[in-house]
């Protein structure tokens, strides 16, 4: 059997992949560590230190996810024109270590400014490292999916130690023994990143390094300029996280703008072109809503299980409500394999669904997960807690229905987009993550008190009990609301199944 040479042959294969893939699958996993630690402590460290009511603490959330979704789109392109990979990702981890720490200045300010540094280092980092994955292997390598697996994989069990690790000790021993364990899981990623540097520094390069390092104002170099520049961002999304409202207005101006570009270089293109791209903006809007729907885990399923949940594990320990995030990515790990050998094993059977009627399906399981509330009306305790079982039913169904959307998503953008339109098309796809994760801030007040009682509070106990309504009246709130999510989205994704054989025309071919 002829072996397939990778791009850097002067290192030996690791487990028959570039050696690279290893430390990169590290760096990211520490990265996400990071990430994943801060946001499962973020509502929980509004709400219960901060004595932020829910409404104003899921508006800062959506806020939050939506702008480390934006970042990204920006971070990627200066990393192609200026940067180049590996500056941009060291920078990138440098900027979210920074905000980590930040935020152990205790109070909102300091939140919110690290908050702002986590987003522009988030941009730099995670729009680079895949690209970086994706250097490692030539254009026709049959390793290169099996690669990215593996690196989803390393992406899913960062998350799972920050929701067992950094969750569990911000929560159990304090919030900012949480926020500065994350921030100490960024640095080990950077210093993995930095130590493996011989097996990608080659391909990580700056499109025009004698530019980036030329002298442009005095004695700064192009290279300072973008990093002072960089950091000189961080006031203007300190702004935007408090006046949060306006992001929603930006968001809609920039989806009317990219759908109108993408609208008009189809229709330039052919009416194949045309078709694919109508078809890629209806799928974008659908993706809106299952992601809108899906990213209750960080802010209002995260405070269901706070206040209506038995979290106790057969009597042994109880999780907390931040620990109960850790589902997802556990049931990613442990299903990831399985839906790619099920894809596979269908398509030879002919069986394998369309890609639209895919998106419908990953809907309904999702509206599956939150009827399952419904029993919560049936089995609560004296404390007004429904058993574990449940919230482990919505995230696995919840999870399923993600498997069915997220990567053929991912796969489906790579198919549609000619090489020209590559950058772009991908850019969209991020900003209508960016744009659920809004959405689901704004429907997560659905399930929360208004904060207003807060204010008028005399003591820190009033204050605690105004944002934190327990007992019956919570439990009703929540599974009345979960309803109502659970029977749009099966409603939505019906609708999506109906209509996937006309849609699936739309992309003549693509499969």
């Amino acid at each position: 059997m002829k072996k397939v040479e990778a791009i850097n042959p002067v290192h030996p294969d690791l487990f028959g992949h570039p050696r690279g893939l290893s430390l990169l699958f590290l760096s990211e996993m520490w990265e996400r560590f990071c990430y994943y630690g801060m946001r499962g402590l973020l509502v929980l460290y509004l709400t219960k230190a901060l004595f932020q009511g829910d409404d104003k603490a899921f508006a800062i959330y959506g806020a939050y996810t939506a702008l480390v979704y934006m970042a990204p789109v920006l971070g990627g392109r200066l990393a192609d024109n200026i940067l180049g990979y590996r500056i941009a990702i060291i920078l990138g981890a440098v900027m979210m270590a920074i905000g980590e720490f930040m935020i152990l200045g205790g109070n909102q300010t300091w939140l919110y400014i690290g908050m702002a540094a986590i987003i522009v280092g988030n941009g730099y980092f995670k729009a680079n490292i895949s690209s970086l994955v994706g250097k490692l292997y030539k254009a026709d390598d049959p390793r290169r999916d099996s690669g990215f697996t593996l690196f989803y994989i390393g992406i899913n069990i960062g998350a799972l130690l920050a929701t067992l690790v950094v969750v569990w000790v911000g929560e159990r021993f304090g919030f900012k023994y949480g926020f500065g364990l994350a921030g100490i899981g960024m640095l080990m990623g950077l210093l993995i990143f930095m130590a493996g540097q011989k097996y990608y520094k080659h391909l990580g390069h700056p499109p025009r390094p004698e530019k980036l390092h030329a002298k442009m104002f005095g004695p700064l170099t192009q290279l300072h300029v973008t990093i002072l520049l960089s950091f000189l961002v961080i006031p203007a999304l300190y702004f935007l996280i408090i006046y949060n409202s306006v992001i929603g207005i930006l968001l809609i101006l920039t989806f009317v703008y990219v759908g109108y570009t993408l609208l008009k270089e189809g229709i330039k293109g052919g009416n194949i072109l045309r078709d694919r791209m109508v078809v890629f903006i209806i799928l974008c809007l659908f993706n809106i809503v299952f992601w809108a729907l899906f990213e209750q885990a960080g802010s209002s399923l995260t405070l269901f299980a706070d206040r209506n949940v038995d979290r106790n594990v057969f009597g042994i320990f109880e999780m907390t409500a931040g620990q109960t995030q850790f589902f997802n990515p556990f049931f990613i790990i442990v299903m990831g394999s399985l839906f790619s050998m099920l894809w596979v094993n269908l398509s030879k059977r002919n069986l394998n669904p369309n890609i639209p009627a895919k998106f419908g399906y990953g809907i309904i399981l999702l509206g599956i997960g939150y009827l399952i509330t419904r029993f919560g009306l049936y089995s609560y305790n004296e404390a007004f807690l429904v058993p574990l079982w449940i919230i482990v039913g919505i995230y696995f169904f919840h999870t399923v229905g993600e498997l069915f959307i997220s990567p053929i998503g991912l796969s489906m953008v790579t198919k549609l987009a000619p090489e020209k339109l590559s950058g772009t098309l991908m850019g969209a796809w991020f900003l209508s993550f960016s744009g659920s994760n809004f959405l689901a801030g704004q429907l997560a007040k659905l399930t929360g008190s208004n904060g207003t009682a807060v204010e008028a509070a005399e003591n820190m106990e009033t204050a605690v009990a105004a944002v934190a309504p327990t007992g019956m009246e919570s439990l009703t709130r929540y599974i009345e609301v979960y309803t109502m999510f659970g029977l749009i989205a099966i409603g939505t994704g019906l609708v999506v199944v109906l209509l996937s054989p006309k849609l699936n025309k739309l992309m003549h071919g693509i499969k």
